[in-house]
């Protein structure tokens, strides 16, 4: 099949695709492990591939193979009737957790409109608030953008649904100021990663989770990018030995392919009945066949433990950089989910890895967020370090 040249792929989407998405010029044609390539066959080392979704690196042989197999049987089928591979990936995520049940849906702004749903549930009638933290970053639903702690988010699409309400993130006195006798739950990111990479203090999330005990209020993790083993463990909160009530997972989960899953505690999950809730795609059999593969993936090729001897080696390189360079601020992170905040914005030095093949993101105006995949190597990172010391440089 002949590809189109990179300029027509653009005038094709320019002229029929909303235009709600900030561009960058780059059409790319095909992926593997950590690199790209675009429709010239130049490549690129990707520091953070589709957001976090391609966790596992771009098109890994076992979420291929899974799908390649899942595709000649059976694409899709109606949540009306029962589906193996739904039990299968469920029961997957349940003994690898905290031993809840699982809704499947399409996104991670799904998982949490579900999580909202059965908070209000949970809470009905008197109680209907969510509490939230300031930064946070939930999804692009009403709802999601509603619980979402960032203004610059809701600009222009008001009036916000009612029953949002968030918070300084790691503040206990904000936390325990903001909770009233409608408070439902209380929702957190343990990184909030459109917040900058900020990591939730250990006390603070442990402060938290007996708060919410103490209250009758039900503690939502959103584990929507930390997820699937980004910060070293399978899901984020296994870092604070704390359990929530309900975990929010999407992004790494498929592999590539859509899926985004509510995890909920047995003893809540039954005040989601019949009829309350649905997704008509959630769950199919093509897309837990991917989620399948990425846990084969992570236990087979044992990926937690290069996440955490690898992300310990780019923390140490990001480490040594800084003490080279006054214009960096701070390194934060977990794992393979790292930032770089700098002292002036950070776009020109984003754009000046873009320029040399290096792919990774600016947050937060003052704020490169490196995120590169499980299976990255030393060679890549050392690549990778090479080319973001070049451009912090120019700053």
């Amino acid at each position: 099949m002949m590809v189109m040249d990179a300029q027509d792929v653009m005038d094709l989407y320019n002229n029929n695709v909303v235009g709600n998405y900030t561009k960058v010029n780059l059409v790319i044609s095909r992926a593997r492990g950590s690199w790209v390539w675009d429709t010239q066959k130049r490549l690129y080392l990707d520091f953070f591939p589709g957001w976090a979704v391609s966790g596992i690196g771009h098109c890994h042989k076992r979420v291929v193979k899974a799908i390649s197999n899942q595709a000649k049987q059976l694409l899709h089928v109606s949540n009306n009737y029962y589906n193996e591979l739904q039990g299968k990936l469920a029961q997957r995520i349940s003994l690898n957790s905290f031993g809840g049940k699982v809704f499947f849906c399409n996104s991670g702004a799904e998982a949490n409109e579900a999580a909202f749903k059965l908070a209000r549930a949970f809470g009905h009638p008197n109680r209907h608030e969510i509490i939230t933290m300031e930064k946070s970053f939930h999804g692009r639903t009403l709802a999601c953008t509603a619980a979402t702690g960032q203004e610059v988010c809701q600009k222009g699409m008001g009036p916000m649904p009612d029953g949002f309400k968030s918070v300084p993130f790691n503040d206990k006195q904000a936390l325990i100021n903001a909770v009233s006798d409608k408070t439902a739950a209380i929702m957190i990111e343990l990184i909030q990663g459109e917040g900058g990479v900020r990591v939730a203090g250990k006390e603070y999330v442990r402060f938290v989770r007996d708060f919410c005990f103490q209250k009758n209020i039900l503690l939502i993790i959103d584990e929507v990018q930390t997820g699937m083993g980004r910060t070293g463990e399978l899901f984020a909160y296994q870092h604070y030995g704390i359990e929530p009530d309900m975990m929010t997972l999407a992004k790494s989960l498929g592999g590539g392919m859509p899926i985004g899953a509510m995890v909920v505690q047995k003893k809540i999950a039954g005040m989601l009945k019949p009829g309350m809730h649905a997704s008509t795609f959630g769950g199919s059999p093509i897309v837990c066949a991917a989620a399948l593969g990425v846990f084969d993936a992570i236990e087979k090729d044992r990926l937690l433990k290069n996440t955490a001897k690898m992300g310990s080696y780019l923390r140490d390189e990001l480490i040594r950089m800084k003490g080279r360079h006054p214009v960096i601020k701070e390194i934060r992170g977990m794992g393979l989910m790292l930032a770089v905040e700098l002292l002036m914005n950070a776009q020109k030095a984003y754009e000046y890895c873009f320029s040399m093949g290096l792919l990774i993101n600016c947050t937060q105006n003052n704020t490169l967020r490196i995120m590169p995949a499980m299976t990255v190597t030393k060679k890549e990172i050392d690549q990778a370090m090479e080319i973001l010391e070049k451009a912090i440089s120019k700053c």
